[in-house]
């Protein structure tokens, strides 16, 4: 039983992303461009080299359906962020995120992702976690630190069940 409310968000990160893990090493080059439907999200190889994940400042409606690239590129934006916040950098645009291009390479950054989190984590008290959340909800006093780590948790959660069906329904689909 965790001993403290650091402890016990520590122990939900962990949870989720052992389920993660499960699909990260399952993960097949074919898998990551997968394309589930004609209209989706995908990152696509860039102009000048690298690659460009689709993007609209206002979401669309239909709402298009994400390919396993892109679920990771925004998985890397939106937790590279969540980091430049908690470590009180100054956070990237959205923009500066880059997708590494490819299976292998991609779970590699996301790994590296959670050990860079696993240290934010490791330096919290539960004092801590009563501090108001630089992110996502831009200082709002309303939202603790304990707040963003929740959501890290939920939002981890969520874009590993996306990878784990886009996965399976591939590998049905032959």
């Amino acid at each position: 039983m965790p001993k403290s409310r650091c402890d016990l968000l520590r122990w939900q990160f962990d949870m989720t992303w052992s389920l993660f893990e499960y699909h990260l090493e399952r993960l097949a080059p074919a898998d990551v461009l997968w394309e589930p439907a004609a209209h989706c999200w995908t990152v696509r190889p860039g102009a000048e080299g690298g690659w460009t994940p689709d993007w609209a400042d206002a979401e669309p409606d239909p709402v298009p359906v994400p390919t396993i690239g892109w679920i990771t590129w925004h998985i890397g934006w939106w937790w590279s962020v969540t980091i430049d916040h908690a470590q009180g950098r100054t956070p990237r645009e959205r923009t500066d995120i880059h997708w590494p291009g490819d299976g292998i390479r991609t779970v590699a950054w996301l790994r590296d992702l959670r050990t860079e989190w696993l240290a934010v984590l490791g330096r919290l008290s539960d004092a801590d976690l009563d501090e108001t959340a630089p992110f996502p909800w831009q200082d709002d006093p309303e939202h603790t630190v304990a707040h963003m780590i929740a959501w890290v948790n939920a939002e981890l959660m969520k874009n590993c069940a996306e990878i784990g069906q886009l996965r399976l329904l591939r590998i049905a689909r032959g």
